[in-house]
């Protein structure tokens, strides 16, 4: 009874230490397949976290964020009200409306001038007609030749209040004729200036 007992002891054992063999051998290979899928995860996530932010930065790329023409940010908008509020009702003539593309007819407009010591006057006209808004620049010196014949010489812009050139016009004894908006580019800069510094100086208001 003895053997019987330690046999059936030693079997039980014996198969305790391969059951408990067994579900170690399968465990580990388990532990691994769980490792590879969970890192084979994170790379597939971090992968498209980084698709979606690079397609992200392009979409930015290439949209940037504008400024609107008529923002209260825009560069010349300050100005523009300060010429409308205190400006001289004044017009421009025809022909030269017509050639900065405002018409056909003189155009009303609130002007603001300011002739420099060398007899150049500087203009800042903005139109008052609601179906041809524009506003438009000058640097002009009025001339008398000989003939008694009085023209103005220099050259006018077209823009609006993010002071963005529309359209650059010579304007000599012949008439005016539009020439290329960087031909004039700095002599624009300057006026812009002008005009920005004239409104922050209470002095020349």
């Amino acid at each position: 009874m003895l053997t019987s007992s330690n046999s059936n002891k030693a079997a039980q054992q014996q198969g305790e230490r391969v059951t408990h063999g067994s579900l170690s051998n399968h465990t580990l290979p388990m532990k691994k397949s769980l490792a590879k899928f969970f890192i084979a995860a994170l790379v597939r996530s971090t992968l498209f976290v980084f698709v979606i932010s690079l397609a992200a930065i392009t979409l930015k790329a290439q949209n940037p964020a504008r400024t609107p023409p008529y923002s209260d940010q825009a560069e010349l908008s300050k100005v523009e009200e300060w010429v409308l509020s205190q400006g001289a009702v004044q017009s421009i003539a025809a022909e030269i409306a017509a050639i900065l593309g405002l018409g056909s007819d003189r155009l009303p407009v609130k002007l603001k001038s300011f002739r420099t010591s060398d007899g150049i006057s500087h203009a800042f006209a903005v139109s008052t007609n609601p179906t041809q808004k524009g506003i438009v620049l000058s640097a002009l010196k009025t001339i008398e030749d000989n003939k008694m014949k009085i023209y103005s010489l220099g050259t006018a812009w077209l823009t609006d209040r993010s002071g963005t050139i529309h359209r650059t016009i010579e304007l000599d004894a012949s008439g005016a004729r539009v020439v290329s908006n960087s031909s004039h580019a700095a002599e624009f800069k300057e006026i812009k200036a002008f005009f920005l510094k004239k409104l922050s100086n209470p002095s020349h208001k």
